[in-house]
């Protein structure tokens, strides 16, 4: 261990010293052209031959991505007539509606029955009151939008994914197939996903309801992996025994077992469904992400708040009911009489639908919430940032200023004049310390893959502003999680605060750090730290939480301090999962810095931006394959430290 730790001492003061001091040659500065390969031109030319000339047959691709999109369409514009448009005739100004879409008071008291079905009144009274706040805040129609695309995702996202998920339970090739994909789409950041979607699909709603599918499809397919493994072994004998077969047994057994299981897989879906609809509606969603996305690109203050606020109150509403639903199906009831007896809240919301979808007619504010009433905080939030920028603008900037001249300009000359071969070597070195031949192997690999797209310095960029967030948050989440530990009630606040973080699209980040810091490098270390915070403070306190009482009172009776029991007893033990934390955090704050390309970074994210600007589809894909390659090395060489951390509490 000393051997190792002096290693890793010289190899950080040699590369110090060749960042302050060497002049590097040419060519090992970056990695030169003779070493780059053209992947770009090469997935460009795929797509393009995929676009125009590739077929199954007699049906072309395009045949067969334009005929997938009118199936997705149909439903989609099914879930916009309900919650949208309503039945019209005739297009555009001249359109007349002639049976308007489901009025604002049968959503609310839809929402509500759902609050209560799931768990309790107060849950119903909660996503009730937060659509209300949709209505009276005059995001309605907008909410509506996303609230359409996000119904039609989420069960097709679901179904899909329990597809899979039970293809990879049942058949060994299937699921060893799958991991890497699976992998690849939870590393690749969202806009590189955007990109192919467009050219394939085009500029649209549809389009963008495909990217979010695909893009919440994963996490549904390893939980029902892991939710199928789990279902115990006697039951599946017990259907064996009875003469099920594959399917009945699947069906009417495993399924049934591993329900609540598979709830927790279906509230994935929700929450990255609505983040990732928010993302789209760079494709044309449209809705509430569309409306921030314009308020940021005009910086219109109030109104990206106002829209933040609302994206807020949707994902709370959709993460609170999603949670109940996968308590509520473990203790499922079975109600007796006709069919309103036994289904009274779905009796209530159809009367309330038809009474308030005939009584809109003579009675508008019944079927839309009038302008009149509505209330807008865009002024006030437009002179409260106006009077912090007057008032405390000096302070703000001083702040921005001390940050980027001491840590953040310093570190990325740092990483910007280290030599390309000598970084291959530490993350090989790094590898084959942490994990043996095979992880130095595939960090080489992935290294070298990321030095020969050309994008070494914009990947140097990455790593500088992810390393330093990701310290920064760490630095802020540990100490948080240790009180959160530590004290009920902290952890009660601290854990409300957090899950309310965890909930927000990563969109709503952006609002506040532009309207204070402006474009930049800060803004996004800012956005980032937030977003990226939750991991940290979560894995820790669970860490501390998880330590076995058997040591704490061993601690105790050898007559510890609070002090010391924390720093040689629970921190040690805690060491795996704090590392699990930090390998998310990882993960997140590099899903966050593509979306910061949005205020200005010069990292990978800004070459996903702009090929998504231009449709450039071999630049975009290579650009979030790198930033994928980059979260797959971090991934592994955290993975393989927290497992040796964890094998050696255990030996």
């Amino acid at each position: 261990m000393t051997l190792w730790r002096g290693i890793w001492a010289a190899l950080a003061v040699l590369s110090l010293g060749l960042a302050i001091f060497a002049t590097v040659p040419a060519g090992w500065l970056w990695p030169p052209e003779s070493v780059q390969l053209p992947f770009a031109a090469w997935l460009s030319a795929g797509m393009k031959w995929l676009t125009d000339s590739a077929a199954i047959g007699p049906i072309t691709v395009k045949d067969l991505t334009r005929g997938f999109a009118t199936i997705i369409e149909a439903p989609y514009d099914l879930a916009r007539v309900l919650l949208v448009d309503g039945i019209t005739e005739g297009k555009g100004r001249r359109a007349t509606t002639i049976i308007p879409p489901l009025s604002w008071v049968a959503v609310t008291v839809a929402a509500v029955a759902l609050g209560h079905f799931a768990r309790d009144i107060k849950l119903g009274l909660l996503a009730g009151a937060l659509m209300v706040y949709l209505a009276v805040f005059g995001q309605w129609d907008s909410a509506m939008i996303t609230l359409a695309s996000i119904v039609i995702a989420v069960p097709l996202g679901v179904a899909g994914g329990m597809a899979m998920g039970i293809a990879a339970w049942r058949w060994k090739a299937v699921e060893r197939a799958l991991s890497p994909i699976l992998d690849l789409m939870q590393t690749i950041p969202t806009f590189a996903f955007l990109v192919p979607i467009l050219v394939l699909f085009g500029f649209g709603p549809v389009a963008a309801l495909l990217a979010t599918i695909i893009y919440a499809m994963p996490p549904m397919v390893r939980v029902t992996i892991v939710a199928l493994r789990a279902v115990p072994s006697e039951i599946v004998d017990f259907a064996n025994m009875a003469g099920c077969t594959g399917a009945q047994r699947m069906r009417k057994v495993m399924l049934p077992v591993a329900l609540p299981d598979l709830m927790v897989g279906v509230n994935q879906v929700i929450m990255l469904s609505l983040n990732m609809v928010i993302i789209a509606s760079m494709i044309g969603a449209g809705g509430l992400g569309a409306d921030v996305l314009e308020s940021l690109r005009r910086l219109n203050i109030g109104g990206g708040i106002e829209a933040g606020l609302a994206i807020t109150a949707l994902a709370v509403v959709l993460d609170r009911l999603g949670q109940a639903m996968s308590e509520r199906v473990s203790r499922a009831e079975r109600r007796q009489g006709n069919w309103w007896h036994r289904h009274p809240r779905t009796t209530l919301v159809l009367v309330v639908t038809l009474v308030t979808g005939a009584l809109g007619y003579v009675l508008p504010a019944l079927q839309d919430w009038p302008k009149a009433w509505q209330i807008t905080t865009k002024p006030f939030w437009s002179d409260l940032i106006q009077f912090i920028n007057v008032n405390y603008f000096d302070q703000l900037e001083a702040v921005r200023v001390w940050f980027l001249e001491n840590l953040l300009l310093p570190v990325r000359r740092f990483f910007l004049a280290l030599p390309w071969p000598l970084m291959l070597a530490l993350l090989t070195l790094a590898g084959w310390r942490l994990g043996g031949w095979r992880l130095a192997t595939l960090a080489l690999a992935l290294g070298a893959f990321v030095a020969a797209t050309g994008l070494w310095e914009q990947a140097m960029i990455t790593i500088y502003l992810c390393g330093v967030s990701v310290i920064i948050a760490m630095a802020l989440g540990v100490p948080l999680g240790i009180w959160a530990a530590s004290s009920d009630t902290a952890g009660k606040v601290i854990g409300t605060v957090v899950d309310t973080l965890q909930t927000l699209p990563s969109f709503v980040y952006l609002i506040p750090v532009v309207m204070l810091f402006r474009v930049g490098d800060f803004s996004a270390m800012i956005a980032v730290i937030l977003f990226a915070l939750v991991p940290a403070v979560k894995y820790t306190a669970h860490g501390l939480r998880s330590v076995p009482a058997e040591l704490v009172e061993a601690g105790v009776v050898c007559g510890c301090t609070r002090w010391q029991m924390l720093w040689k007893v629970r921190l040690p033990m805690a060491v795996p999962m704090i590392l699990l934390g930090l390998n998310q955090t990882i993960l997140l704050a590099l899903s966050m810095l593509v979306i910061t390309a949005l205020v200005g970074t010069r990292d990978l994210g800004q070459e996903v931006y702009a090929a998504l600007a231009t449709a450039d589809v071999g630049r975009g894909l290579v650009a979030g394959l790198a930033v994928a390659a980059i979260a797959i090395i971090a991934d592994r060489l955290i993975g393989a430290a927290a497992a040796g951390a964890r094998a050696r509490l255990e030996g």
